[in-house]
């Protein structure tokens, strides 16, 4: 029998940042829970964000089976990570357990997840607000990462979230400096996708600022610009101008 030491591989920084990215530019996932009524697991597809600490939610409907069966057990799971060109099993893609919650409607928690969903998914507009709508968070537990062909890794909830230290405030810094930024600035937002990291021009958007980086969206490809260190919400905007200042340099 193959000892799990010998599949498993520790997990570094780079498996960390791997995970991480792989949860943070996510737009849908597989999401897994069990039957109510028969007690076998099911999966249904679904948009998906993560918020500004890292953990992933949902937007669904509370008429839909799978939210019918997530009011029944909250426990469950996401497979996050598409497959790219060439054989689908050589791209990486991680499965998250926990527990999930639903968000209080009218809630500041609802406001700004509503906001940071529809950077993402701007389509969702036309029914994010229906009273059979409802945002479901998850506690994350622990995680599988595949990184590829022998690329396994255990991971626990503190290699995907960030510190709880520095997330104060952060959720309404986020959701004034994005808006701002694409109201306002959306040419230092193209710089940003351009030139630092390396995409083509495009009507691009930020699409979500926390404390290790920025998302980028433009249709339906996110991408992800890291941090040189973990920021606190009144770092934000000084390093927005920073990384503009740095954009610019590199004409």
């Amino acid at each position: 029998m193959t000892k799990k030491t010998e599949v498993i591989r520790e997990t570094d920084d780079e498996a960390r940042r791997l995970a991480q990215t792989l949860v943070r530019t996510a737009r849908f996932g597989a999401l897994s829970l069990l039957d109510k009524a028969s007690g076998a697991p099911g999966i249904s597809r679904v948009g998906v964000c993560a918020d500004v600490g890292g953990a992933p939610y949902i937007l669904t409907s509370t008429l839909s089976a799978h939210t019918q069966n997530l009011s029944a057990n909250p426990v469950g799971a996401l497979l996050l990570g598409e497959p790219g060109k060439g054989d689908p099993l050589a791209h990486p893609r991680i499965s998250v357990s926990g527990s999930f919650a639903q968000v209080d409607r009218g809630s500041e928690l609802h406001h700004l997840l509503r906001a940071r969903y529809l950077l993402r998914h701007p389509k969702a507009e036309l029914y994010v607000d229906f009273a059979d709508f409802a945002f479901f968070c998850m506690k994350v537990e622990g995680s599988a990462l595949n990184g590829g062909f022998g690329k396994a890794y255990e991971l626990g909830a503190e290699d995907l979230l960030e510190d709880t230290t520095i997330l104060e405030g952060f959720g309404e810094q986020d959701a004034a400096a994005t808006r701002h930024m694409n109201e306002d600035h959306r040419d230092a937002v193209g710089l940003y996708a351009t030139r630092l990291c390396g995409q083509a021009e495009g009507p691009w958007r930020l699409a979500g600022i926390d404390p290790s980086g920025m998302d980028l969206a433009l249709g339906e490809r996110v991408v992800r610009y890291w941090f040189d260190e973990p920021l606190s919400a009144d770092e934000v905007k000084s390093t927005l101008i920073t990384l503009v200042q740095k954009a610019r340099a590199t004409e």
